[in-house]
């Protein structure tokens, strides 16, 4: 028996930057969270303890603000930047993978106008990029996470197998939410990422939206159909969505009718957990697999 090395990776995690173009009066940010991860050459490092082939994760925490300073751009143009210099800087580094977050700012209105260098951030959704370089292969997988949608009709669930362990009623009516976590691969890199980017997130926001759901699996898949039916750059995209439980509460210790057909408002608890977890991928069948694009994405099917 031979106790071997087996597949490795190393690098700087959570690299918070931001920067704000003050070329003129009216200035702009972007507000990053960026990981690195090298692959390559580095066996020594393990079974010797030679550093020879180890760029340090401070060099690459360095590279990322010296990039910055450069002008950011896209989260995924930027990853592509990092990736290409790490992978083309040294012979032994064969592969990188760049993982961004990016989190938006909006401008705070004053007197009815935009203020020119104020700002809030609004909600918790955030918009992510990974890219990764593996060999002569680059793969760009953008998403975004936590974009909480509901819809307080159109929603039904009926027909699921009962047992002794069963107590969840049939309904044709009811709340369906979900914070919903999707990363979608594309097919190249001539891509303009920030217009395809806005298109996906309204296809996937006016699908949810229109579809008559029968269960969340059924919106999940209806969701990445669409994404693929209208934006050809897509090759697979894949999906997390938590089902956020809202159940009527019961008013009746009050002498209150609180059934869905009765006057007035309808009162729901929201039931935080335990929670259903929906997950699946929705792909072209003549588009090859790119396993090594997926490699520390973890959450997924």
């Amino acid at each position: 028996m031979a106790i071997v090395l087996g597949p490795n990776q190393y690098g700087k995690a959570e690299v918070r930057v931001v920067a704000v173009d003050r070329s003129t009066p009216r200035h702009s940010l972007v507000d990053l969270n960026v990981s690195s991860a090298l692959r390559g050459d580095f066996a020594a490092a393990h079974t010797a303890g030679d550093n020879a082939h180890v760029l340090t994760t401070d060099a690459q925490k360095n590279t990322v603000f010296a990039f910055a300073r450069d002008g950011i751009g896209s989260c995924e143009e930027f990853g592509i930047r990092l990736a290409d210099h790490f992978t083309s800087s040294y012979p032994w580094v064969s592969g990188a993978r760049v993982a961004i977050e990016s989190y938006g700012w909006d401008r705070i209105t004053v007197g009815g106008q935009p203020h020119d260098h104020a700002f809030r951030r609004p909600g918790g959704e955030v918009r992510t990029a990974v890219v990764t370089v593996d060999g002569d292969d680059v793969h760009v997988i953008a998403g975004l996470t936590d974009l909480v949608v509901l819809k307080s009709t159109g929603s039904e669930f009926w027909g699921f197998p009962r047992d002794r362990y069963t107590t969840l009623p049939e309904t044709t009516d009811r709340v369906l939410a979900t914070a919903v976590t999707a990363r979608w691969r594309y097919t190249g890199t001539d891509v303009d990422w920030n217009g395809s980017y806005d298109a996906v997130r309204t296809t996937l926001l006016e699908t949810f939206a229109g579809t008559h759901s029968l269960a969340l699996q059924q919106t999940l898949y209806a969701m990445g159909e669409k994404a693929l039916e209208q934006h050809g750059d897509v090759a697979e995209i894949r999906f997390s969505m938590p089902n956020k439980h809202h159940f009527l509460q019961d008013l009746s210790a009050y002498g209150l009718d609180n059934a869905l057909d009765a006057p007035g408002a309808v009162v729901y608890h929201a039931d935080d957990r335990p929670y259903g977890l929906i997950e699946g991928t929705v792909l072209r069948d003549d588009v090859p697999a790119a396993p090594a694009a997926w490699l520390g994405t973890p959450g997924f099917c």
